[in-house]
Formats: C-alpha cells, structure tokens, sequence
C-alpha cells in the first residue's frame, strides 16, 4: 500500500484537492437539485477520491489513471459544481504534464477541448458561448502546463545536480585511492628492487627490504578494505535509515579499534537525501577515525530530535592537527544544501564530528 503515500505527489495539490472536494460537496447540498443529478453528483466525487489516491506522479504504471481523473472533473461540471470543479480541473492538467509529458498533455486538451464543446452543444449551449466557455479553460489550461513545466524542469536539474555530486564524490575517492593504495604499491615495488639487487652482497639489507614491503602490503590491504565499505551502497542487506548505518558500523569491526552505534530518540522515517547524508558523515567519521586519529573507540550517536535528526562520530584519539580535508569540505557543502549543518574538531579528547540536519 505504499503507492497510496506517493511521495512525488505535490503536498500543496492534495491540500486543494480536498479543500475544492469539500466546497463542491457543501455547495452541491445548498443548491436544488433532482434526485438522479444528485446521485451521479456524489457518485462522481467518490470515483475521483479513488482516482486521486492512486493517480502515478512519474511516467510509469496506471497511466490511464491520469485521463479518467481529468474526464471525472469534466463529468462535475454537468452534474451541479456550479464552476467549483475548475480548480480540479486544472489539477488533472498538471497531473497529465507529469505523467504524459507536454506534448501529450497538451494533444489529450485539445482532444478534451473538442469534446467539452460538442458535450456544451448538446445541452442547447449556443456554438460562440461554448467556444468562449472552453477557450478560458484553455488559458487556465495553458497557464497550468507552464507551472508543471516549471517543475518537471526543476526535477531534472535536481536529478543532474545528484548525478554531478555522486561524478564529483568518485572522482574525490579515485584521487585519494591513488594518494593512498598508490603510494604503498610504489615503496612496495621499489623495496622490493632493492632487495633483489641486495640479496647477494647484503642479504642483511635485503631480508629488511622484505620485512618493510611485507608490512606495507598489510597497510595497502587495510586501506583497499576501507575503500570497499565506503563504496558499498546506502542500502545494507536491504536496510535503511538507523539500520543501515548500524550495519555500517559494523563493517568495521574487526581493524583493531572498538566502534559503537546507537540511537537516542523516537526514530521516524526521514528524506532519502537525508539518509545518504547521513550515512557519508558517519562513513567520512569512522574512516578518519581509523587512518588519522589512532583512536582505540569510535562512537556514533545518532538522535531524533523534535525538528531535527543530530549524528555524532566521537572517538578517543589523538585529535586533529590539520584542518579539514576534502572530503570533509565536500560533505559540509551537501549537510548544507539539505538545510544542515556540519561541524568537526578537538574534544575533550579526541575529535568529535557533528551533523545536524531537518527532520
């Protein structure tokens, strides 16, 4: 039943929705009318409930849904809304922009426009007062598909900012990959040179050219472990939100540091772009935590407050002598961007990694 809670259903539409449903019902029971106008009024308003409740937001599934919606709110208009269907009208538009697309939405009006005429003549309208009547739908019509182009494109340039920060996160975790794996495999292959050019006239010098690289590859397959968690998916074994960022946590057990999670507060569901946020800063904390700090416990707090959800990655290091690096930098800018804020620095001991964001 999920589909009844699209979340790509516009909030400020269902509230008009259902505030123009009202009026129409309350203005139907003011007026006079026969029993059989009355009856096809009411059955009509039940449809368009239904209709609402399962009516697609994306291209997809149930598509029919969008053309019988505009053709209910059409039907209001001959069975007593005295004109209060319009506002639903023009929702049924919007709602054929985003699952049709413009070009579609606007051939499925004219062919709806054709019809209203030919209906409004056959209830002895006169030809020019139909063609008056449908041509101010039309602009209402026209000004609605703009504000649902508006949005479509507002979709699309959220989409592709998503698209540049994930190329701009990969291009972040290829450059320090390289600092990092790069670096140990280039001592890695030139100690091992030098043992070979040692092994005959220093076999002392060599064995420790041997003991050094063995040591570097047990560094270079830390490192390689740590990427392999950080490029692991948000949803863990099909686990979201606080799970997921428990199962995350405990990918790291097992690197000789002892690393906690928990929750504090009643948890609530939040916005996927929360939840990614949320589980690159504990991900950005533990790993700082296990290369730089040399801390013997990590803690990760997370806390649902009454407006706002607080993640903290506390350990028991040596603290920071550095500022922040990129990584830090560019998750501060996306903490931001979602309302929040990201604040990292020295305990009283340790470092302490704080973010805070709307819930």
């Amino acid at each position: 039943m999920a589909w009844l809670r699209d979340p790509d259903r516009p909030v400020l539409l269902s509230v008009v929705f259902w505030l123009v449903l009202g009026a129409m019902v309350a203005v139907n029971l003011a007026e006079p009318s026969g029993l059989p106008e009355r009856i096809l009024f009411f059955a009509d308003v039940v449809l368009l409930c239904v209709l609402w409740m399962v009516m697609p937001w994306r291209p997809g599934r149930r598509r029919l849904v969008a053309p019988a919606f505009l053709a209910c709110t059409l039907v209001l208009g001959l069975t007593g809304s005295a004109g209060t269907h319009l506002p639903l009208l023009l929702i049924g538009v919007v709602n054929l922009a985003f699952v049709y697309g413009m070009r579609v939405a606007a051939l499925i009006l004219a062919a709806f426009g054709v019809i209203t005429i030919v209906v409004s003549l056959s209830y002895g309208t006169s030809l020019l007062t139909a063609v008056i009547q449908t041509a101010a739908l039309a602009v209402l019509a026209a000004f609605s598909l703009g504000m649902a182009s508006a949005v479509l494109r507002a979709r699309e340039l959220t989409a592709r900012v998503r698209e540049l920060t994930v190329a701009e996160e990969r291009a972040r975790m290829a450059a320090e990959m390289h600092d990092s794996i790069g670096h140990h495999l280039t001592v890695i292959k030139l100690g091992l040179e030098n043992a070979e050019r040692f092994r005959d006239r220093r076999p002392e010098a060599a064995w420790e050219e041997v003991r050094q690289a063995k040591e570097l590859t047990v560094a270079a397959l830390a490192d390689a472990r740590r990427w392999v968690r950080a490029l692991r998916p948000l949803p863990l074994d099909g686990h979201l939100g606080s799970e997921a960022l428990r199962q995350l946590a405990a990918t790291f057990t097992g690197t000789g540091v002892t690393v906690t999670f928990q929750v504090a507060g009643a948890e609530r569901p939040l916005e996927p772009d929360t939840e990614l946020v949320l589980y690159r800063v504990l991900q950005e904390g533990l790993t700082n935590a296990l290369r730089h700090a040399e801390a013997d416990s990590v803690r990760g707090t997370l806390t649902f407050e009454k407006e706002k959800v607080v993640l903290v990655v506390a350990d028991d290091g040596k603290g920071l002598d550095r500022g922040p690096g990129f990584g830090l930098s560019s998750l501060t800018e996306r903490v931001e961007a979602l309302g929040g804020t990201l604040t990292s620095g020295n305990a009283a001991k340790g470092v302490e990694l704080r973010a805070e964001l709307p819930a």
